[in-house]
């Protein structure tokens, strides 16, 4: 049992100034005001001062693609553990590791690599399993997306990945207006894999109708997918269109300032319902380090971009190839550029993201029965220690 003291405690809805915390065997089994001392001191076989820092759950990155110079899909399960851990040096304590559209065998290999690296949770962060984006979206939106792996969903392609994945998938990201996408969704939810609209062309009956079939969330909101067109001279409302309109349609945003200018991020929070908006970083390998040419996607065969500006452009600089945000930024930008205050800003980087994935019943927030996964930072969300389950993880 361990006591955690003397902390600011982050909740769902405010910041207990003066609390404690109290987990046990990874679970968070009491928490409240004062520093619990009387109660729980001669309890507990750890007492951990937190010297009035902040306690918070852990951060939730339902969608990155690599960190710290490794990429989830460069081919070797020491690549894919050191990419987990340099997340979690910013406090994310649950990530859903994310692929981009490869060739099959490269998103084979991610596959066997992702169930081997399963087996060993010592100071790693929640894997749930992972996210595949792509290769099934619209070449008009592809982004930093390779065209020729693109292609149609056909259950002949799919359903051997799923087989092949024994459970690895957790949400599929999809364009629902493709030949064979709805079909494709239909499945997904049958195999309680989430499908998640992406890179997508689709008009608001299109988005609508996969709504409809189970498809309920946007990936990164804003980034590769369609708005007003006009055809005959009539108005064709798009994707982002679709996301103000349909009630329980909820979208990630990708926080980083860059991605959606603050204005932009304003804009969202003012016309969405803020139970509908999650953070996410789409970071790649070159999170957390410094600016300069890099590969989006796997080190051999990937992609070449560069990193300037505090994010990754093509080398043309036409599109952004991926963002370099950690989710400890993804907070402050939140705070500083929308105007949350801090408890709202980390429930959308925690709770949020944590229930769109069917996870908030876990992980996410403090509160009696759920994980211990947990962080301490300062007033500048800089991370000094981070639990997950209980367990302190090495961030330095």
């Amino acid at each position: 049992m361990q006591l955690f003291t003397n902390v600011k405690l982050v909740l769902e809805d405010r910041i207990l100034r003066d609390g404690h915390l109290v987990e046990d065997g990874g679970k968070i089994v009491a928490f409240g005001p004062g520093n619990g001392r009387d109660v729980w001191a001669g309890k507990a076989a750890t007492i951990i001062d937190g010297k009035g820092s902040y306690l918070s759950p852990g951060f939730v990155d339902i969608h990155t693609h690599g960190s710290g110079g490794h990429d989830y899909m460069d081919g070797s399960v020491e690549a894919f553990v050191e990419a987990a851990k340099a997340h979690m040096r910013y406090g994310a304590t649950t990530i859903l590791p994310t692929t981009l559209a490869s060739t099959d065998d490269d998103l084979g290999q991610t596959l066997e690599i992702f169930k081997a690296v399963k087996k060993n949770k010592e100071g790693m962060p929640h894997l749930p399993g992972l996210h595949l984006e792509g290769p099934y979206f619209s070449a008009k939106e592809k982004g930093a997306m390779e065209e020729r792996y693109l292609r149609l969903p056909d259950e002949r392609h799919w359903r051997p990945i799923i087989e092949a994945a024994e459970g690895a998938i957790w949400r599929w990201s999809l364009a629902p207006e493709l030949e064979g996408a709805l079909p494709m969704i239909d499945a997904l939810t049958r195999e309680r894999i989430i499908p998640t609209a992406a890179h997508t062309s689709a008009t608001y009956d299109e988005m609508s109708a996969a709504f409809d079939r189970g498809m309920t969330h946007l990936t990164h909101f804003y980034s590769a997918m369609s708005t007003i067109t006009r055809k005959g001279g009539f108005r064709i409302l798009g994707v982002i269109e679709s996301a103000y309109l349909i009630d329980g349609l909820t979208v990630e945003i990708i926080a980083d300032g860059l991605h959606l200018p603050p204005p932009l991020l304003r804009l969202i929070f003012k016309c969405k319902n803020h139970d509908e908006i999650c953070t996410t970083t789409d970071s790649m390998r070159a999170a957390g380090l410094g600016e300069g040419p890099t590969i989006l996607g796997p080190i051999k065969g990937g992609t070449e971009v560069v990193v300037e500006g505090g994010i990754a452009k093509m080398p043309d600089r036409t599109s952004f190839a991926g963002s370099v945000a950690t989710t400890d930024r993804l907070v402050r930008v939140l705070m500083e550029h929308v105007g949350l205050p801090l408890e709202a800003a980390v429930r959308a980087t925690t709770l949020l993201p944590a229930r769109f994935m069917g996870l908030g019943e876990q992980t996410g927030s403090i509160a009696v029965g759920k994980a211990s996964d947990l962080i301490l930072f300062d007033e500048e969300i800089t991370v000094s220690r981070v639990f997950v389950s209980g367990v302190e993880t090495t961030i330095s």
